[in-house]
């Protein structure tokens, strides 16, 4: 795995130290980046915030696992995952699951077994060395990867043969005012990707991207 990129504006996917300026927020001073290469759209990490300060937006959030209107959002990635597992019982992992592992348990009612983790609230890593997951979910994760490249290699390497990798997370698209897009406005949403962007992490990884939606992708 590459190390955490060092304090300059090469892109955190790709490592592409060619990145250009994109978009600079008045409000926020924040200076946003696009590399050339891949597509991503990132906050240089001088700008990112500690690790208190990130947790104490998500401590913010009331994603509970009971609520069914949540958890209907995220059947919208769960249910196109189950739909292509090749066996009626499989192996999985939710990585990013928050305080509330809603995703474990939508697949552990659909027959599948579904380990968790997550920086702040599951923070187990021996789940991180199981190589053969049959499918892993990251639900409004990968906005707030401060390294996305070393991120997604790992995932893909804890996939087994014919392993499932789905994302879910906003798509930015040209046609978007980037300075309106509320998305840019959580302070801890530091990486934005384009259909572009995920295409290059697929074929980086020996993977085909299937764009469900604006939101959903899966590494298949």
């Amino acid at each position: 795995m590459r190390p955490l990129v060092s304090r300059t504006n090469s892109c955190t996917l790709c490592y592409q130290p060619a990145t250009v300026d994109f978009f600079r927020c008045e409000k926020t001073l924040f200076q946003y980046k696009s590399c050339p290469e891949c597509g991503l759209i990132f906050v240089p990490e001088t700008q990112h915030l500690d690790a208190r300060n990130e947790r104490a937006v998500y401590d913010q959030h009331n994603n509970d696992p009971e609520d069914l209107r949540y958890r209907k959002h995220l059947n919208r990635l769960a249910e196109p995952i189950i739909a292509r597992l090749a066996s009626r019982y499989a192996k999985g992992l939710d990585f990013g699951s928050g305080p509330g592992p809603a995703m474990q348990l939508i697949f552990e009612c659909a027959g599948h077994e579904c380990a968790i983790y997550d920086k702040f609230y599951a923070n187990d890593k021996t789940v991180l060395t199981n190589k053969a997951y049959d499918f892993i979910s990251s639900s409004e994760v990968v906005e707030h990867l401060s390294n996305p490249g070393a991120t997604f290699q790992l995932l893909f390497s804890l996939l087994g043969p014919n392993g499932i990798l789905g994302v879910m997370t906003k798509l930015y698209s040209k046609n978007q005012d980037f300075g309106n897009w509320y998305y840019k406005n959580d302070p801890t949403h530091i990486a934005f990707y384009t259909e572009e962007t995920m295409r290059f992490i697929a074929k980086a990884n020996n993977k085909k991207a299937l764009i469900l939606g604006p939101d959903i992708i899966l590494f298949i």
